[in-house]
């Protein structure tokens, strides 16, 4: 009878892993369609090849390396998905409290659940260096990124043994529940590295200083989008509980559930009313970052506030995605989607409010580990993005712009019945 129990919590625990994983995939469709709706039309298919080209890249430079990289041991390669059930049962009989010990599931699964979380950093890149990079320039960081760098600051938060000695968890106390900054203020390092190099599109910025507005082409696609990643995003930090089948561990997912909705909520609502104070108008993409905003604010610790702390802290996020999206102008970094103030600029902000929450978090623990990662993702994608720019290139030329990429690099366009802007 026990070990039918044992039996009955491990499906459970890996079923609840492998749903929550397909969760975060679906967010790989969330940021093709956040993204092809806020390029313009003349740049949508090459938008669209680039996510699902990065996702593809993703899970194949996983498994090679990036697994092994990231938590130790041999590469996936070897059978790591493979089930030794007679010691499964002992791991679940030599517990001293029973059910609500350590997560214990299939390799296949973790493996599955942490291969769509490298595609999610990946992603972020995707839409900050969107309209004026040549594209298999972007596919070759991403097989570095996914490959390597990532794998890399995963390890010293996320895997038990850290490269380079490193683990910001035990040394440092370092908390990041679902990765405010390990997945998103990473890839927005990663994509701030590309577009200082990369440079601005052409017109954005003129000659005075003033920042020229480059619409998107299909607001209903972005927000279509943004109700997609929101979704997903329940798998995100749902299934970074790691398991379901004790109470204990089902009030916690509730629980994260719970403060994941109500931080986009108020990150949406913030978002709002400050464009509205700033612009005279209720403008749509700060509604929609501020509502991202207010998800990766949350995701370092949406397992400790009460329902009313999280949509504080989302709220907060949704003020500052307005003022960062202004300030990056003001500086001339160009960023179509808005990706690095979303990510970066709130990823920062969720790693450092974790300790307001969470009694176990410090903020110079917190600042450590933040300090680690972006400056690690920074320097070394920023060597990758001056390597392919040295070797082929990582930026379309003036012409190619003018046209767009869709033809130029994908030779077909994604609105063909209609006039080209």
């Amino acid at each position: 009878m026990e070990n039918n129990l044992y039996h009955l919590q491990y499906a459970m625990d890996t079923f609840y892993f492998l749903v929550m994983g397909a969760l975060v995939m679906w967010m790989a469709a969330g940021f093709a369609m956040l993204e092809s709706g806020l390029v313009r039309a003349k740049n949508t298919t090459e938008i669209l090849t680039k996510n699902v080209a990065l996702y593809a890249i993703s899970c194949v430079m996983y498994m090679v390396c990036g697994y092994a990289i990231m938590y130790g041991g041999e590469l996936f390669l070897s059978g790591i998905g493979s089930v030794d059930v007679d010691s499964t049962l002992k791991s679940f009989a030599e517990r001293e409290d029973g059910f609500t010990g350590g997560s214990i599931y299939s390799g296949a699964s973790d493996f599955f659940f942490q291969v769509v979380f490298v595609a999610t950093a990946m992603s972020i890149v995707s839409g900050a260096v969107a309209e004026r990079m040549k594209l298999w320039a972007f596919l070759a960081f991403a097989v570095v990124m996914t490959a390597f760098i990532y794998p890399v600051e995963g390890s010293w938060t996320w895997g038990s043994e850290g490269m380079f000695g490193l683990n910001l968890d035990d040394q440092f106390g370092f908390k990041d529940f679902a990765g405010s900054g390990i997945v998103h203020m990473a890839g927005a390092a990663a994509a701030l590295a590309g577009v200082l190099l990369l440079g601005a599109r052409k017109g954005k910025y003129g000659k005075n200083g003033e920042v020229n507005a480059i619409p998107g082409a299909n607001l209903p696609l972005a927000t279509l989008g943004t109700f997609i990643l929101w979704m997903g995003w329940f798998g995100f930090n749902g299934g970074s509980v790691l398991k379901l089948g004790d109470i204990g561990n089902a009030n916690a997912v509730a629980t994260v559930f719970l403060n994941t909705n109500a931080a986009a909520a108020g990150g949406a609502i913030a978002a709002l009313m400050t464009a509205r104070l700033l612009f005279g108008k209720a403008d749509l993409t700060m509604l929609l970052n501020g509502a991202l905003a207010g998800l990766v604010a949350i995701t370092a610790g949406p397992d400790t506030p009460s329902a009313l702390a999280a949509t504080l802290i989302g709220a907060v996020g949704g003020v500052l995605v307005v003022f960062s999206i202004i300030t990056l102008d003001k500086l001339k970094i160009d960023d179509p989607v808005g990706a690095i103030s979303v990510h970066g600029v709130c990823g920062l902000f969720g790693v450092l409010v974790v300790p307001v929450t969470n009694a176990e978090a410090t903020i110079t623990g917190q600042l450590i580990g933040a300090l680690a990662i972006f400056a690690w993702v920074f320097a070394t994608s920023l060597i990758v993005w001056a390597i392919l720019k040295a070797v082929m290139g990582i930026r379309v030329s003036e012409e190619e712009e003018y046209e767009g990429v869709d033809l130029a690099e994908c030779g077909m366009e994604a609105y063909p019945e209609f006039t080209r802007d």
